[in-house]
């Protein structure tokens, strides 16, 4: 028999990890890694260091909370892509997407649909770019390759 004690205590785990993955989305937004031009949370910024992979998507030139609009299967869409960085020159996109789940399979499935509307509403703006797409997992500060095929 499920109490008000135990639902009690649910919803203030749900607002507490609301709560640390809004608090963490903030401080990663702020931060910018090039050279004097460092800026931002000095823990987040030394994790983001160690990985160097991760670099690209923390520059001057990367793109934070990029607004992007559509229309997918007659559906209109708007969302926020957490960091995007656009080569010309490769012709490459690369979407990153913060997530503070530390389940990571409970979301996986929404958050898969999401990177690949994403995808698919760049795709229609660059054509002819390769695009790929990472998920980085806050709580343990991995990062995730996802599969962006057509929707």
């Amino acid at each position: 028999m499920t109490t008000l004690n135990d639902i009690l205590s649910a919803h203030d785990r749900t607002n507490f990890a609301t709560s640390r993955g809004t608090q963490t989305h903030a401080r990663l937004q702020n931060i910018v890694i090039d050279g004097a031009n460092t800026r931002g949370d000095f823990e987040l910024i030394q994790q983001i260091k160690s990985r160097p992979e991760l670099l690209p998507f923390f520059t001057l030139t990367a793109g934070t909370e990029v607004p992007i609009a559509g229309t997918i299967n007659n559906r209109f869409i708007s969302r926020r892509i957490d960091r995007l960085v656009i080569d010309d020159t490769t012709k490459t996109i690369k979407i990153l997407d913060y997530k503070t789940d530390s389940d990571r399979t409970t979301f996986r499935d929404k958050y898969m649909i999401q990177l690949r509307e994403y995808a698919h509403l760049l795709r229609a703006i660059y054509p002819g770019y390769k695009i790929s797409a990472y998920i980085l997992w806050t709580h343990d500060f991995s990062l995730e390759n996802v599969p962006v095929m057509s929707l």
